[in-house]
């Protein structure tokens, strides 16, 4: 159920959330965000608050923040007031709502999902209103973080992922004469101890609002219990706010030990990789890391109000090898070889295990689509390291199961009619677990061993996404994710190029992260046809934008206007 009130629109030519121009909205939160980080990167604070100041207050960033908490994963999920924004006049509303005057954040609403190692997570999950101001107050904070981040942090930032904190790594660790040993570190509850003293002090963003964010507490059994310290996991800024708190570490060990590629580096070899908490510091002897690292790591924690775990803070040769992100990471003589771990092979085929023994009696094109994308995205996760002997070994175990499950399912046929049936030859495959779906077309179980293993392209250690002298470099790099990517295929990626990578409507490049559909110029039930000519690649709220309003809309190729609708 929505509040009632007016959205101000005096500024702005919108009258509601289908005329809003999102381009025009895309293009001013951009234009601030680049001075941003332009005054950060010189140190202009004061700067920093004003051009903060005038985002946070823009009809712009409000609609996009409201766009983004309708239309992430979460946007079913309510808070303690059991609100969601659901319709288009909701979301109107809403932007409305995003003041700073009056404020006040309602307590979060406790829930607890299971980890890996059997232990609960606590999760803290707001209400859309509280959502939408941290999503704004993000699109102001989020320049300054990447423009003072540690070169080497990968955790939750744009453009970074795993693959490169791996790679980062591999450059660390895989020369003949690089670091032989390394020291793990594992921050003790980090979301859940941060100081909230140190953050309201040094998280540079509008005080009053960071505070009541971290004191409003959370509901638990129709509890009101206050936080006295973390970030609640589940809000949209906590990551950037770890970050934050986190960052810095790196040039402490550079002022010590001397920056990377330099005299001094080369007689300690000490160098650092983190992703969210958890870190990786190199040495070039284990009494260096012991004695001279850990106390300088010990006090850089303790003064945000975190502490190390003594029992899972170790020093390990890099000949005993180390897990870290999933990855294996060991030399074998001089060479390193980075594996799926034993610990991350396991906790996969033990999923895949719970698909296959938790569905006895479903069809068995049913079971493939339950299956392929865990396989698809487990495979996709460990392509860029040395897998290939892992997946190998993977399909043969589903194998196993996959014939465990066919002959329970008739047992009183023999092997040779089981396997004709749900075994097919397809390629050089003679084995292949495949069913007919209800409508004729095959579903056949994908196969690990069949990605191809590529080397990751690691991202440039200081490119900054608000710097406009890396625009083109994240270009190319979009580019490539595109080519070697599965959502890659030909018509999707002629599509993209043929649109100059972005959407006709809102202007806005199409990434992984905004999504896309395939919009067709004439509708099918008019006759439309699926060639290229007749579809078009836009942002899904830009798709549900153009039905809404059935407004005529082009996009330019080759100097030429061409309807989209």
């Amino acid at each position: 159920m929505c509040t009632s009130t007016e959205v101000s629109a005096c500024s702005h030519l919108a009258n509601g959330w289908h005329s809003i121009d999102w381009e025009t909205c895309h293009r001013r939160v951009r234009g601030l965000q680049v001075r941003i980080a332009k005054a950060a990167k010189n140190q202009q604070w004061r700067r920093v608050s004003s051009l903060q100041r005038m985002l946070v207050r823009s009809f712009s960033a409000k609609a996009i923040a409201v766009k983004r908490v309708t239309e992430n994963r979460g946007r079913k999920t309510p808070g303690v007031d059991g609100q969601t924004w659901s319709t288009p006049s909701c979301k109107w509303e809403a932007i409305g709502l995003l003041e700073r005057r009056g404020y006040k954040p309602r307590p979060l609403k406790r829930v607890y999902i299971p980890k890996s190692n059997g232990k609960r997570r606590p999760l803290g999950i707001p209400t859309m209103l509280d959502r939408a101001m941290q999503a704004l107050y993000l699109l102001a904070l989020e320049p300054v973080s990447e423009t003072t981040a540690d070169r080497n942090s990968y955790g939750f930032r744009p453009h970074r992922s795993t693959a490169d904190a791996i790679e980062q790594l591999f450059v660390n660790l895989g020369r003949r004469n690089s670091a032989t040993w390394v020291l793990e570190g594992d921050i003790k509850g980090c979301f859940d101890n941060i100081s909230h003293d140190w953050l309201v002090a040094n998280v540079p963003l509008d005080r009053a609002v960071v505070r009541k964010w971290l004191k409003a507490g959370y509901m638990e059994s129709g509890l009101l219990n206050p936080t006295e310290a973390g970030t609640p996991q589940g809000g949209i800024i906590s990551p950037v706010l770890a970050n934050l708190a986190l960052d810095g570490l790196e040039e402490v060990l550079e002022t010590h030990f001397g920056k990377k590629n330099t005299k001094a580096s080369y007689k300690t070899k000490v160098n650092y990789v983190r992703y969210a908490d958890d870190f990786v510091i190199t040495g070039i002897s284990k009494e260096l890391l012991e004695e001279e690292v850990l106390p300088l790591v010990e006090a850089f924690m303790a003064e945000r109000g975190l502490e190390l775990s003594t029992e899972k803070t170790v020093v390990t040769h890099i000949e005993d090898g180390f897990d870290f992100l999933g990855q294996n990471i060991r030399k074998y003589g001089d060479k390193l070889l980075i594996k799926p771990s034993h610990d991350n092979l396991r906790s996969f085929l033990k999923k895949v295990r719970d698909v296959v023994k938790g569905n006895k009696t479903v069809p068995a094109w049913m079971l493939v689509d339950m299956l392929n994308p865990i396989i698809r995205g487990w495979a996709n996760y460990h392509r860029h390291v040395v897998a290939k002997e892992t997946f190998n070994y993977v399909d043969y175990r589903i194998w196993k199961l996959l014939w465990q499950w066919c002959k329970r399912r008739h047992l009183n046929r023999r092997k040779r009619w089981v396997r004709e049936k749900y075994f097919k030859r397809a390629g050089k495959r003679s084995w292949v677990f495949s069913d007919v779906y209800p409508g004729g077309k095959i579903a056949a179980l994908l196969y690990a061993n069949d990605t191809t293993i590529q080397r990751h392209t690691k991202i440039r250690a200081e490119a900054n996404p608000y710097d406009p002298s890396d625009e083109q470099y994240f270009e190319k790099r979009m580019d490539y994710a595109w080519k070697i990517s599965e959502y890659g295929r030909r018509r999707v990626h002629q599509l993209w190029i043929r649109q100059f990578k972005r959407c006709p409507m809102c202007n806005q490049h199409i990434t992984f992260e905004t999504g896309w559909n395939t919009h067709h110029v004439h509708e099918r039930h008019k006759g439309g046809s699926n060639k290229l000519e007749n579809l078009v690649l836009l942002h899904p709220n830009c798709h549900r934008q153009l039905h809404a309003t059935k407004m005529p809309q082009y996009m330019v190729q080759n100097g030429r206007k061409i309807p989209i609708c």
